[in-house]
């Protein structure tokens, strides 16, 4: 009797568990379903750039600022003509406002600079824009071959640029939000669960960056230094489960 007895208490206690687990497993998807499922999906593009910019400045230097000006006069036809051999048109120079100063001579002995001016420096900055961005390359990289003719060149900036970029943006969180709804599916597969309509969406900032950087930033980063280009978009997602 105490055997059958012992036999009854084992088989409560394992209907105890079985309905224990089902009616915790139903809790914990239960759970879930109302909480959602949160995904951060992401989505790539590699881009040419269809503009470019270059800035430069022309660099005089002579006793006086009436010197250094004429100097940087007699040179200027000569920068001129190099960058619109090489295919820019006069409309797309920008000769800008030039500034200057003046040095002072350094007195040795007593370790101050003296009243006396030593010479004076112009700066002509200039800037060159083009849609041929290998042609904005070429010239930055060649313009300073110009200091064989005597002529100070200093390259400040190249510059390229993606004028589609806003349209790229769009269809990049889009891909971005398909490859959100897939890694869920993904997650969830092995729940038996499926992904339910999205709960809401949030955007990440964007990435332009080299073709071959890993670098991300909260803020966002957008290079302009190459011509080729990764943008990286990120969406996070919360689904509901079905």
């Amino acid at each position: 009797m105490f055997e059958k007895l012992e036999k009854y208490q084992l088989l409560l206690l394992a209907l105890v568990l079985a309905f224990g687990l089902f009616f915790a497993t139903k809790y914990a998807v239960n759970a879930l379903s109302r909480e959602g499922i949160s995904v951060t999906g992401s989505a790539y593009e590699i881009v040419k750039s269809d503009s470019g910019r270059l800035s430069f400045e022309i660099n005089t230097q002579a006793k006086t600022k009436a010197q250094a000006y004429q100097l940087m006069k007699k040179q200027m036809p000569a920068v001129v003509k190099y960058i619109e051999n090489k295919g820019i048109s006069s409309e797309n120079i920008d000769i800008k406002t030039y500034n200057g100063y003046y040095s002072y001579k350094y007195n040795q002995s007593t370790g101050n600079y003296t009243n006396e001016v030593d010479y004076y420096k112009l700066s002509q900055p200039i800037e060159v824009t083009s849609q041929d961005v290998n042609k904005i390359k070429e010239i930055s990289l060649d313009i300073q071959s110009l200091l064989d003719e005597g002529i100070d060149i200093n390259v400040n900036q190249t510059a390229y640029f993606y004028s589609k970029l806003s349209d790229l943006k769009i269809k990049l969180l889009e891909a971005a939000t398909t490859d959100a709804k897939q890694r869920a599916s993904a997650m969830l597969k092995a729940t038996h669960n499926k992904v339910g309509k999205i709960q809401s969406v949030k955007m990440g900032v964007f990435q332009i960056t080299e073709v071959d950087s890993t670098n991300v930033s909260d803020m966002g980063i957008n290079d302009t230094s190459t011509i080729d280009k990764k943008v990286t978009a990120v969406a996070n997602v919360v689904f509901k489960i079905k």
